[in-house]
């Protein structure tokens, strides 16, 4: 029997007399409700009769039932297949006519919650960035997410909602999700919920002006006629489902509150009204509703939407679900790694990542870029130039009837954006919105929350997230009026001359002079003027450049970093190497470096021919940003990498040298290299034209100063791997193997004691490496059987040695005498340099 809350015709073919059969049935379309029979004394055979399928009780096995039953089943079969064939691909921003992508290879399910937020968790969720926004959201999901399956499931009460609105932000996956819920009912997964499934767009019933039924809407864009959709309709209405996409586009006419609403599905009106009538109930009482909408919509939604409804919302891509769809994007290993590790290195775009349509923008320009051979290492994208792709796709595909141009509308947000910003403020109450701009509730790129405050409910918007408040901000600053802009400029400037209020007053603005010079990409400016008017004047690089010279005497650490990224969001090589290559130097000391940072650093040198100096000094230097920037090593005169043994292994520092060696392009080069672990070591090597040389301290406890000069043709043949491993090895065998890898011409060489061991192995060197044609040594101590051994030796020809220290008689007896002793083709000779009273 039905359910039905109303009576809508029954007929009585029954009559109570002894031995009759009595029926009860109702009439084809009809319903019968909750029948009860009193006062009455029926005997015989009784049937209550109900046509409709998916009723549980007896049915009239007859011909007729049988073959509408059939009928009704087949209808049923032929529209899911039409759906399984039509909802089963997408069609992207991008997409030429004909090119269509399976939903399989680019579906993932984002987070949704089931409650409203407050104001602080709001506030959080805007300013946070990276990974810490990713722990944000995972904590929150973790406990609160739900899935497709579960949204019309009982509350903690055991109220199943009528109705569920799928609340989301522009660009977040709400369109997408409604046609994975409608492929998914088609492939049987919603039977035993739905027996059937209707989507209705916002956008296409808004572009329709002639008086609709809701049989007519929905005949529209599936194959059942309208005679099929009334009869299904008509028989079990609450076991049919209605997504209803995108509400926040439909037009909100007066109709919808002054005409009188169409209560009958076949009933006509103007497109919206009849709409308004489904979602208020009026039409179709007990059917199910899914209602996607932007937070703009959602108090008008709340309105003319029948209850009990529930409400959810769509947060977007966790990190994981980011790293899921990455994979599924590329389908490739290779090129999903590389995608991945680039957007997980860049906080801002990470972050960004958790709009859906952003991680398409992204994957789409990775390929495009992997398409034309270019190497996603080198530097991708900048982050405005994503951000600017963004501001496209929403601003074409995601916003109609502005009601004022895309300047003005612009302009209104950047100046909502810039008070947010200098007040460091992420939430802004209702009026403040109103009176700058003009219809919030049409804008893509707004949010409007609802909290509850004592016993009433405010209304307050907020950017997506901070970093669009800050790319608007910046934006705004660059389509003023020259002047203005400059004066703007001159403003947020000066602010960065001075790093503590850089550091803690006005953290904020550092990533709006990210996206100012990101947005005076000359290719960024076009795109901008001619799809939607924006000028920004060309000239402002000027004060750039000027600015940025200005400023270069104090680059201390964070400040070289900050305008090495503002370069490179620029991302013009000539403006980048005028500068790069008049940095005095390029000094990051104690601050941990970022795969990020160093991906700018990369492609800062490569614009270059010659850079002065690269300082990294403690900051965390590990192999994986040491293969970044590896590559462009060779392009800095000198090289200082004080780092510890936790950093940097002995390949990663032969795999350095090698960059540094066979990429050279500059005519001389110093490197220096401290590891400072047990013992302290340091590695200095000089590149020149023809003779380089390496200087090692504290190479072991006997042996605290090595120097080795060397052809510098020697510089690419030699396995720099094994080079710092020997360093690690103590005794007279390390050294042997420094020598002979070098073809070393020069040594010199400090030790604690020049044992009689030490004297036979340098003579040995003497004869084992031909090329060494000068040995200068210098000890604390030179034993007397050691000099003994010295001055009764044959030197090879050509080579010349020199040994310095305090003589001693014995490991324990020293002499006041220090002596200088030379032995070469003349002989062995000894000069007294002094003799003390007491040794310094």
């Amino acid at each position: 029997m039905d359910r039905n809350d109303n009576l809508c015709g029954w007929k009585d073919n029954s009559r109570s007399h002894d031995g009759l059969n009595v029926n009860i049935a109702a009439q084809r379309e009809s319903h019968i409700t909750a029948p009860v029979l009193t006062n009455n004394n029926i005997t015989g055979n009784v049937q209550i009769i109900h046509y409709a399928t998916g009723i549980t009780g007896h049915h009239p096995n007859t011909r007729n039932e049988r073959t509408q039953t059939s009928v009704r089943r087949s209808v049923l079969l032929k529209y899911k297949e039409q759906i399984r064939n039509e909802y089963q691909y997408v069609t992207e921003y991008n997409s030429l006519p004909g090119e269509h992508v399976l939903l399989c290879d680019r579906y993932i399910q984002p987070l949704i919650i089931q409650k409203h937020r407050d104001q602080k968790e709001r506030e959080e969720e805007i300013t946070s960035r990276g990974e810490t926004f990713q722990q944000v959201l995972g904590s929150r999901s973790a406990q609160e997410s739900i899935g497709l399956n579960t949204l019309f499931n009982p509350d903690s009460r055991g109220i199943s909602p009528g109705a569920v609105i799928l609340q989301g932000n522009s660009g977040n996956g709400k369109s997408f999700t409604v046609q994975k819920m409608v492929m998914d009912w088609a492939s049987d997964l919603y039977r035993t919920k739905f027996d059937i499934v209707f989507h209705l767009k916002c956008k296409e019933i808004s572009y329709s002006s002639s008086r609709t039924s809701l049989v007519e809407l929905l005949s529209y864009n599936c194959c059942l006629t309208s005679d099929q959709i009334s009869a299904i309709l008509q028989q079990s209405s609450e076991r049919v489902l209605f997504l209803v996409d995108g509400f926040d586009e439909l037009k909100n006419t007066e109709d919808i509150y002054r005409m009188s609403p169409p209560t009958d599905p076949n009933q006509k009106a103007p497109p919206e009204v009849t709409l308004c009538a489904l979602l208020r109930g009026h039409i179709l009482r007990e059917s199910c509703l899914l209602v996607t909408t932007r937070s703009t919509a959602i108090d008008t939604l709340k309105n003319v939407l029948k209850e009990p409804h529930s409400f959810n919302e769509i947060v977007g891509f966790s990190e994981k679900a980011v790293e899921e769809y990455f994979k599924k994007f590329f389908q490739n290993d290779r090129l999903f790694r590389k995608g991945y590790e680039y957007v997980r290195a860049n906080e801002t775009l990470l972050t960004a990542c958790s709009i859906p349509v952003i991680c398409w923008i992204i994957c789409t320009v990775i390929r495009e870029r992997l398409d034309d051979g270019a190497d996603v290492t080198s530097g991708l994208e900048t982050t405005t130039s994503i951000y600017v792709d963004f501001l496209c796709t929403l601003l074409h595909h995601h916003s109609q009837d502005l009601g004022q141009s895309v300047p003005t509308l612009v302009k209104s947000l950047g100046k909502l954006a810039e008070k947010g910003i200098l007040a460091q403020q992420v939430l802004f109450d209702e009026k403040t919105v109103n009176e700058m701009v003009s219809d919030p509730a049409g804008s893509p790129f707004l949010c409007k929350f609802l909290f509850k405050k004592r016993i009433h409910q405010e209304t307050m918007f907020s950017f997506m997230h901070l970093s669009f408040q800050e790319f608007f901000t910046a934006l705004y600053y660059l389509i003023l009026d020259e002047h203005e802009s400059k004066k703007k400029l001159t403003q947020i400037f000066s602010i960065h001359k001075y790093p503590n209020i850089v550091e803690y007053s006005a953290p904020r603005f550092a990533a709006v002079v990210h996206f100012i010079f990101g947005l005076l990409n000359g290719n960024t400016r076009h795109t901008l003027l001619e799809r939607f008017g924006l000028l920004v004047h060309s000239n402002m690089r000027d004060h750039l450049k000027k600015w940025i010279f200005e400023e270069m005497t104090n680059s201390y650490s964070e400040r070289t970093l900050f305008f090495f990224h503002c370069l490179y969001e620029l991302h013009e090589a000539d403006f980048v190497k005028e500068i790069t290559e008049a940095w005095p130097s390029v000094f990051i000391y104690n601050t941990v470096l970022r795969r990020t940072d160093c991906w700018v650093l990369l492609y800062c040198a490569q614009c270059c021919q010659c850079i002065k100096e690269l300082l990294l000094s403690y900051c965390k230097l590990t192999s994986e940003k040491l293969a970044i920037i590896g590559p462009v090593l060779h392009k800095f005169r000198s090289v200082r990498i004080p780092s510890s043994d936790e950093d940097l292994s002995d390949s990663d520092l032969g795999v350095m040298m090698q960059n540094l060696t066979r990429g050279q392009t500059i005519r001389s080069q110093s490197v220096e290299i401290h590891k400072c672990g047990n013992l302290v070591n340091a590695l200095c090597l000089t590149i020149d034209e023809e003779l380089s040389s390496v200087l090692i301290m504290g190479m072991s406890e006997d042996v605290f100063r090595v120097s080795l000069s060397f052809p510098s043709s020697e510089l690419i043949s030699t396995d720099w791997t094994n080079f710092f491993r020997m360093l690690r090895r103590t005794g007279r065998g390390a050294l042997l193997f420094l020598l002979s890898s070098l073809s070393a011409q020069k040594l010199e060489l400090g030790l604690n004691i020049l044992t009689k061991a030490w004297a036979d192995s340098i003579l040995s060197f003497t004869r084992d490496c031909p090329r060494l044609t000068e040995i200068s040594l210098e000890a604390d101590s030179l034993l007397e059987e050691a000099v003994s051994v010295l001055q009764n030796s044959q030197p090879r020809p050509g080579c010349t040695l020199t040994f310095q220290g305090f003589i001693k008689k014995s490991s324990d007896q020293c002499t006041d005498q220090q002596v200088k002793i030379h032995l070469n083709k003349r002989g062995f000779s000894m000069e007294t340099l002094r003799n003390p009273l007491f040794r310094d």
